[in-house]
């Protein structure tokens, strides 16, 4: 029952998976965005764990695999849960009522950054290069830029969606690296184990809060909810926590650099949205911080002959 295989993973097949699951959730934002217009963000949320939490325990059955028994691993996939999709989920939705999805996606590529930032304060299992520290300089130059005119001018609602959205990222930069504790597992396994928990957490707040019984989404927001559903969620949470274990934790963050310009361009074809051009140099500022922190470092000649 587990999700490692005879043959070592395959630099380019890991890479197109990378690339697969940025365009799964680059497409998330315009997917929220269209999905929130009529459907309120607590239960957008509770659907879209359900239905994508569902949908995966339904193919592990096809499959013949059974979830876990242990209280161990459950309560370890609802703590997962809570970094990786119930806070962080619905603190985007919830800002997509008035941040645009382009602009989301732009806030949310931080993830790598704050993923250092973690792993080198608590597990401290990276150095700390003067190639590192100049990708983090530069990506919170980039957050400054995105959000520092709401900022001098005061404009308290817009901030507070856009340091909600950095929140969400700092969540998801936490998961990644609490993600590793399930390796040895099926990747099906904790993306469905997860998203039920999140499910089981967040409809009794939907139920109280919103209602669900008494709402009239349109067509267009059901729409938007399955596709985020299905391929933004179940399939995007196969690969990532297979890529969390042929790729590691900050590669595995790589995709959120990837995932910028898929998002902006999702979002500026179907919605129409468009970016200032102090946000498109915060965009810049933030791609070379991200790409200056995951470039992998090149090993000694010496080190490299002995090995």
């Amino acid at each position: 029952m587990t999700g490692t295989s005879t043959h070592p993973p395959t630099p380019m097949v890991e890479l197109a998976l990378l690339a697969v699951l940025a365009t799964l959730w680059a497409a998330s934002y315009t997917f929220i965005k269209l999905g929130v217009a009529t459907i309120p963000p607590v239960t957008l949320i509770a659907a879209r764990t359900l239905v994508a939490g569902g949908l995966l325990l339904a193919i592990l059955r096809l499959r013949g695999v059974s979830l876990p028994k242990d209280r161990l691993t459950w309560r370890r996939f609802a703590f997962q849960a809570c970094l990786n999709s119930v806070v962080p989920f619905t603190l985007i939705a919830w800002a997509e009522l008035t941040v645009d999805a382009g602009l989301a996606t732009i806030l949310n590529s931080t993830t790598p950054i704050f993923a250092f930032l973690l792993t080198w304060a608590i597990t401290r299992h990276e150095a700390v290069t003067a190639r590192k520290l100049f990708g983090v300089c530069a990506g919170l130059a980039g957050i400054c830029l995105i959000v520092g005119r709401e900022a001098f001018g005061g404009l308290g609602h817009q901030l507070g969606a856009q340091v909600v959205i950095v929140l969400a990222t700092v969540c998801y930069a936490s998961a990644v690296i609490f993600g590793r504790n399930f390796k040895g597992l099926d990747p099906m396994l904790p993306a469905a184990g997860s998203l039920l928990c999140g499910a089981a957490i967040l409809i009794p707040v939907s139920l109280v809060v919103d209602r669900p019984w008494t709402l009239e989404p349109s067509r267009e927001s059901v729409l938007a909810l399955l596709g985020l559903a299905v391929f933004s969620t179940a399939l995007a949470f196969v690969i990532y926590f297979r890529l969390i274990h042929t790729l590691g934790s900050v590669g595995t963050t790589a995709q959120s650099y990837l995932r910028v310009p898929i998002g902006v361009a999702i979002s500026a074809t179907f919605l129409g949205e468009t970016l200032s051009q102090t946000a498109w140099v915060g965009l810049a500022a933030v791609l070379v911080g991200v790409f200056a922190m995951t470039l992998p470092s090149r090993k000694p000649l010496a080190a490299s002959k002995a090995a």
